[in-house]
């Protein structure tokens, strides 16, 4: 017994493999606000992820010669000076795959939906280098977001970053939302990022998107109002990550960051926390390359590289209607063109509220289709003419027959324009709306009576003349043939007879 005893040991220790993880370890110097300063990291590298004591996580955010500032992602106050920090050897990340699809997150792609843990074994780094010039090409698909105002004038493309800027309350989220609706079935995953916002407000956008079936292809992250600033700052790094995802396996996704304004006053705390140095507004001097680095990384890449995509909403909050304010600036600077929204439009009843006159794409009618290219052209220059008649024409002076035409046709082209929330319209619904209105089949429609035409047109659409709708819908990629726009007419001049 005693020899089994004496052989069971002496196996053990020449088997005993001795290994030594070194682990480097720093201590709390002082902590307060979210941050804290931490010595005896040396080898700690930027955005490298710590843990404190009590389990919190942090990252690296100042690399100082004889401290590390570090930001602290979750409760602080359990954080004592003296208490130990260890590196945790990786730079900041966020599991990325298709099992996000349909799940809520944290910042740091932590579940927050109670549907247990992410199934991904792949993890990206949060910050990344933007892909280069000769890795992209030109933006000429298009991102239709059913909004009848704007898929006609300001067409965003897939790899295109158009920005949404508007007052608080003129509807900027209500748009996004109702681009993520609009992509049922369009093979295009969305990332809504939720950045300062009340957790109330983010569980009403889910249960919306649920209802509406738009959760079955979207993942949300979420940093809300009451997170740490560092998660707020980070949330729209993961959020692009997780896109990236998609991009680069040759899918095509959607990214919307909401709002970008909430984010800067977030990185300016941090900022002013470490004591880095303000500049205009109390801004970091490198806010303008906070953004930079996030945008750039939209892209529709090349074929080499699997043709996959990602397009980015960015939408930012403005101070009565001050679009020269810093941040405001530097995001128009960096985008594609932006999507303007006016509280005087929102509150007058024209909604979505959009000012055609300051808002742009840049990407213009590459990001449209040949049929609605065709149909929408001159539908700026038009609306744009009727504005500064409509302006001249409150003196109340005598107006030839032509001006008039062209007043009356305006305002039946707003009307037609005005659209519910989560009503979103398909591309060749679109196309039969602004082919009457900008070719006069509705001139004889009373103006406040076009609303009224427009919902029961759409119906009849969907039901007697759906042949229509499929036809056009099988060549959107074509011009309208002469047989196709005598059909339009035909069948618009055919309602108006029997509708009354």
């Amino acid at each position: 017994m005693a020899e089994n005893i004496y052989d069971s040991i002496l196996k053990q220790i020449e088997g005993f493999d001795p290994s030594v993880e070194a682990v480097e370890v720093g201590y709390v110097e002082v902590v307060g606000d979210g941050i804290a300063r931490v010595s005896g990291l040396p080898n700690v590298r930027f955005n490298e992820l710590v843990r404190f004591e009590n389990g919190t996580a942090g990252i690296a955010f100042n690399l100082e010669s004889d401290n590390v500032g570090v930001t602290i992602m979750g409760d602080y106050g359990e954080i004592q000076e003296g208490d130990t920090v260890s590196a945790m050897g990786r730079i900041a990340s966020v599991p990325v795959g298709e099992g996000l699809i349909g799940r809520v997150v944290g910042a740091l792609g932590n579940p927050l939906d109670g549907k247990g843990p992410i199934a991904s074994d792949e993890f990206y780094n949060m910050e990344r280098i933007a892909p280069g010039v000769m890795e992209r090409k030109g933006v000429d698909r298009p991102v239709q977001t059913g909004l009848l105002a704007i898929d006609a004038m300001i067409p965003i493309g897939r790899g295109q970053r158009e920005l949404i800027i508007g007052d608080r309350q003129t509807g900027k989220t209500a748009v996004a939302l109702d681009t993520i609706i609009n992509q049922k079935g369009e093979d295009l995953y969305c990332i809504y990022v939720a950045i300062g916002k009340r957790r109330g407000e983010v569980a009403r956008i889910v249960a919306t998107l649920e209802e509406h079936g738009a959760m079955d292809y979207t993942t949300i992250v979420m940093a809300s109002a009451s997170d740490a600033a560092a998660l707020q700052y980070m949330a729209p790094y993961a959020g692009c990550a997780i896109g990236e995802w998609f991009m680069e396996n040759g899918k095509d996704a959607l990214v919307i960051y909401d709002d970008l304004s909430k984010h800067a006053a977030a990185y300016r705390q941090v900022s002013l926390l470490l004591r880095r140095p303000p500049g205009r507004e109390a801004f970091p001097g490198d806010v303008f390359y906070l953004h930079s680095r996030l945008l750039e990384r939209a892209a529709q890449l090349s074929d080499e590289r699997g043709g996959g995509s990602l397009t980015a909403l960015p939408v930012i909050e403005t101070l009565l209607g001050d679009v020269s304010a810093f941040v405001p600036t530097n995001v128009i600077s960096i985008t594609d063109g932006q999507i303007y929204l006016e509280s005087e439009l929102f509150y007058s009843g024209q909604r979505p509220a959009l000012n055609t006159g300051i808002s742009v794409s840049r990407v213009g009618g590459s990001a449209q289709t040949t049929a609605m290219n065709k149909v929408a052209g001159g539908l700026r220059l038009q609306m744009a003419q009727f504005r500064s008649l409509a302006a001249f024409a409150q003196f109340g002076s005598n107006l030839d027959r032509e001006t008039q035409r062209q007043l009356d046709r305006g305002l039946r082209l707003n009307e037609l324009f005005k659209q519910a929330q989560y009503q979103t319209l398909a591309v060749e619904e679109q196309i039969i709306l602004i082919y009457a209105g900008t070719n006069g089949l509705i001139d004889e429609v009373p103006v406040d009576r076009v609303g009224e035409f427009k919902l029961d047109f759409l119906r009849a659409l969907r039901g007697q003349y759906s042949d229509l709708a499929k036809d056009i819908r099988a060549n959107t990629d074509k011009r309208l043939s002469e047989e196709l726009t005598a059909r339009i007419e035909e069948t618009i001049q055919g309602f108006l007879q029997t509708w009354s």
